[in-house]
């Protein structure tokens, strides 16, 4: 039975793969599309295994919110020219809503998870892999849960964040915030937040500098923290200058808005070197 065009066109659309390819795996699956479609995976899971040592540092950041849940996703790909491919923003659109259906804990489970055509995340995404010749993988996934959330896309899809709070909140006050976070990349929400290595990292550092400077042993626990306290302003979130306004700082244009609003999570994502 010949390979027709309207066959080729049909397994295009589910596979997302070229004509030749479509065709090719037709003509070796005697138009069965199922077999047609595991022949366009394997190519996909060969080209993977030939690449799976190069650095997938390219890629799409997407993010969206939903009442009382917000969403990250990070598609990564080789090239930036694949990165800006429609198909494959597209793909990461739809794995960021199947995110936002689920509400799954893990990138494992989001992984597994059905697209509309059943198939699962990590064979569409294997399945690109065989289209472009690039490796490709689902880079981040990361999520936060509170009584109102917000997200934030920076132009050209490389950085977003979203946020959590205690209590409702005006749009743009809660995007304000959202583009706080991706412009400063806080650490921790609090300075009680900040993991115990961190701490223990930047007192060592303020420690050694201070000894390379001839301070007095007796004072260096001293000048560790007042250096603990500016790393807090720096890298807290409530704590830092608040960008639009440097006379405030985050928590205090939050309190400007409402007393008792304050952020309870948040999530950062990006390709860029910070």
């Amino acid at each position: 039975m010949a390979v027709t065009m309207a066959d080729i066109t049909h397994l295009r659309k589910m596979s997302g793969a070229g004509m030749m390819d479509c065709k090719k795996a037709l003509e070796e699956a005697n138009n069965d599309f199922d077999k047609a479609m595991e022949i366009i995976r394997k190519k996909g899971q060969a080209v993977a295994a030939k690449r799976s040592d190069r650095e997938a540092s390219e890629g799409c950041v997407l993010a969206t919110e939903n009442g009382d849940f917000a969403a990250v996703v990070a598609l990564k790909c080789e090239t930036d020219f694949v990165a800006k491919n429609a198909d494959f923003v597209a793909l990461t659109q739809d794995i960021l809503n199947a995110a936002m259906s689920n509400k799954p804990a893990t990138k494992e489970e989001l992984l597994k998870m059905a697209l509309s055509d059943g198939r699962s995340i990590e064979n569409h995404i294997t399945d690109r892999v065989g289209v472009t010749g690039e490796k490709m993988e689902l880079g981040e996934y990361e999520y936060v849960k509170g009584a109102s959330t917000v997200s934030y896309i920076h132009p050209g899809n490389k950085l977003a964040a979203i946020v959590a709070f205690n209590q409702g909140l005006d749009h743009q006050v809660a995007r304000e915030i959202a583009m706080q976070v991706a412009a400063m990349n806080p650490v921790a929400v609090t300075p009680a937040d900040v993991p115990q290595h961190v701490l223990d990292t930047e007192k060592q550092i303020a420690r050694d500098k201070a000894l390379e400077a001839g301070k007095p042993e007796n004072l260096l626990d001293r000048i560790a923290e007042g250096a603990l306290q500016k790393f807090y302003k720096e890298n807290t979130l409530l704590q830092q200058e608040y960008v639009k306004d440097a006379k405030l700082t985050v928590e205090q244009y939050l309190q400007q808005q409402d007393k008792g609003l304050t952020v309870t999570a948040f999530k950062r994502v990006t390709l860029n070197v910070d």
